[in-house]
């Protein structure tokens, strides 16, 4: 299925200003944002890369002359290794992937040229990921949250060693100690030793002298635990925090990593744009002629702005230090509300009348 013409997923014209196809955007992820009722994720997804790419100067010139083929995921690596040596086994530039396997030719080079037999042993447990829900102001100002997971944990009884208390290890009788046996295999070279790990020891060179009766010598158990997570503020919505060695425990090696993906909410009346927070608040027609001072909502409470006379729907007015904080950082970036100037749809007889008076006037300044 064919890409649909970014132009089109905005709705607006190949002539659009950068502020119209910001405008553009902002509406379209709002309506479409997953997060929020009646939201439509792949919509919202093909929004974002439509923006992405007009966002950006050079990005659009590039599709305003070759298509989606100018800003499309070319390879970074510079193209195939193999390209231009067709006779190397016949590939003629393919993606060829070798994978010698255990015993194969990977490890009888690694004979040849010094390296010892793979370590098969365990060296860390499982990483283990997660996903958190917060609120648009929880994301902005930071929390602390608390994570409930099932996940293999050092064992109570044997503290993790997978030794029934009060016994010891003793020294692995297959390799004696070693953690490695050797083998002969029989390749295009000849008869060759080749060292692997030992299967009964794991390379650890010893075994217990009676395994744990709990975690029956794995030196794991399953439980639940709690984990509590400090999100800083200002994180955003896709962002993964990684929180190291507070995975999944394995016997004899370190923990795996937890990583926590963050989902943040979509909110009723706010939108964030990098370190920016978007809002409209709107305006009578009077207001808008006349100026005005108006209570605006932000993330802090409420704060007084003055509206000019004279201001046009659709003008954009900053609130410098209401957005969202900088990431390890005490500045924060603006709020920007956008005034929508409202047309009654209704008027008195007098307010017709005010505004006829008005109509006059203009005409009559318009003739001289």
């Amino acid at each position: 299925m064919s890409k649909r013409d970014y132009y089109e997923v905005l709705g607006v014209s190949k002539t659009a200003s950068a502020d119209e196809i910001k405008k553009a955007f902002r509406k379209l992820a709002v309506k479409y944002h997953p997060d929020k009722e009646g939201g439509d994720e792949t919509q919202f997804k093909e929004v974002n890369e439509a923006y992405e790419v007009l966002k950006d100067a050079q990005k659009r010139q590039r599709y305003d002359q070759f298509g989606h083929a100018g800003v499309g995921g070319s390879s970074a690596g510079g193209g195939n290794p193999f390209e231009g040596f067709g006779g190397f086994g016949g590939f003629g530039g393919q993606n060829v992937h070798f994978d010698f396997g255990d015993g194969g030719l990977g490890d009888i080079f690694g004979q040849f040229f010094g390296g010892g037999g793979r370590n098969q042993g365990p060296t860390k447990g499982r990483d283990v990921e997660a996903q958190v829900a917060l609120t648009f102001e929880e994301a902005i100002f930071g929390v602390e949250e608390k994570i409930s997971l099932d996940m293999d944990d050092e064992c109570s009884h044997c503290h993790g060693d997978g030794v029934e208390p009060g016994h010891s290890m003793k020294t692995c009788s297959s390799c004696q100690g070693a953690g490695q046996q050797t083998r002969v295999m029989n390749s295009i070279f000849g008869q060759i030793q080749q060292a692997v790990t030992c299967p009964t020891c794991h390379g650890k060179g010893k075994i217990p002298e009676k395994v744990c009766s709990v975690c029956k010598g794995k030196g794991t158990e399953r439980r639940k635990q709690t984990v509590t997570l400090k999100v800083p503020a200002g994180i955003d919505d896709g962002a993964t925090i990684r929180l190291k060695e507070r995975g999944e425990a394995i016997g004899g090696g370190a923990r795996g990593d937890l990583y926590i993906h963050i989902r943040v909410k979509a909110h009723k009346k706010f939108t964030r744009e990098g370190d920016i927070i978007l809002s409209e608040e709107h305006v009578s027609m009077a207001e808008a002629a006349l100026g005005a001072e108006i209570d605006v909502e932000t993330v802090d409470g409420k704060v007084r702005m003055k509206v000019p006379a004279g201001t046009q729907s659709g003008t954009d007015f900053k609130l410098s230090g209401h957005g969202v904080p900088h990431l390890n950082k005490d500045s924060r970036g603006p709020h920007i509300v956008s005034v929508i100037v409202d047309t009654p749809a209704k008027l008195s007889r007098r307010q017709k009348e005010i505004l006829e008076e008005f109509a006059a006037t203009e005409k009559k300044r318009s003739i001289f």
